[in-house]
């Protein structure tokens, strides 16, 4: 619908800058989110706000959402980019949730598709839905890629003095804006060195990870290692994979090269 970038003569107010961008891109999917087992929203014309430094963001029209359980407080915030921001809570019967959603009733010009529109904070819902299919996290973004490619390339994974993990059967994992990840068969693990771990995370496009501690004699190294045991289906291919943070093992090597990346 729109695109920021360069801006040769800028509203008042709005902050132009060659490395900030803006997208406010139409989304063709149903989207709905519920409270407190109510409704707050069901659309076929939200947009999705790409920002540079910040998830996506789904912006809602205002028609399409059930405004009797908003009330407008007093709260607001100031973006250079979009503009002054109004703010109101969520409340279901007893439940309430604070400044959970925002609105720009009068953006900069550059971000007149928004205006009408509102916004949510993510976690402050209870369920969120593309069409039928639960999503967690954050917003897709549409032009996020993950490719799972198959490799032969010989990964080693070493801690405390110990190999942990040995195989010829990787797969690799390129995801848009983050480190590749390198996939490793259970079966190339050594399994007796894995402790479970309690933690869980989510991911908007792979689902939920599970965690294990690698134990070495008396060396423990939390959460060394995550894997996602039902996959969302496109990338049902890591079913049955680990993967190493390979910041918190001694070492990762590919092909004897050795990977060292930042948390």
């Amino acid at each position: 619908m729109t695109e920021l970038s360069r801006i040769a003569n800028p509203a008042p107010g709005f902050q132009s800058h060659p490395n900030y961008q803006i997208e406010i891109l139409p989304c063709a999917k149903r989207l709905r989110a519920t409270f407190a087992g109510h409704t707050v929203f069901d659309t076929l014309d939200a947009v999705i706000l790409r920002e540079t430094k910040h998830l996506p963001v789904y912006y809602v029209p205002r028609g399409d959402v059930d405004m009797a359980l908003m009330t407008r407080t007093e709260h607001t915030t100031h973006c250079p980019f979009k503009g002054d921001a109004s703010y109101f809570s969520l409340q279901h019967g007893e439940r309430v949730a604070e400044n959970a959603v925002w609105t720009y009733e009068t953006p900069f010009d550059e971000c007149h598709p928004i205006k009408d529109f509102l916004a949510f904070y993510w976690d402050r819902l209870d369920h969120w839905y593309e069409e039928d299919d639960e999503v967690f996290v954050h917003a897709r973004d549409p032009k996020a890629r993950i490719d799972i490619l198959a490799s032969a390339r010989p990964v080693r994974v070493e801690a405390a003095g110990a190999t942990i993990a040995e195989t010829t059967r990787a797969l690799f994992l390129f995801e848009t804006g983050l480190p590749v990840r390198y996939y490793v068969p259970l079966e190339d693990v050594r399994q007796d060195l894995l402790i479970s771990s309690e933690t869980q995370t989510r991911c908007p496009y792979k689902g939920t990870a599970h965690y294990h501690h690698v134990k070495i004699g008396e060396t423990v190294i939390n959460d060394a290692v995550w894997h996602y045991p039902n996959p969302l289906d496109e990338v049902g291919r890591i079913a049955g994979y680990l993967c190493f943070y390979p910041e918190k093992v001694g070492r990762l090597t590919i092909d004897g090269r050795d990977v060292q990346l930042a948390v």
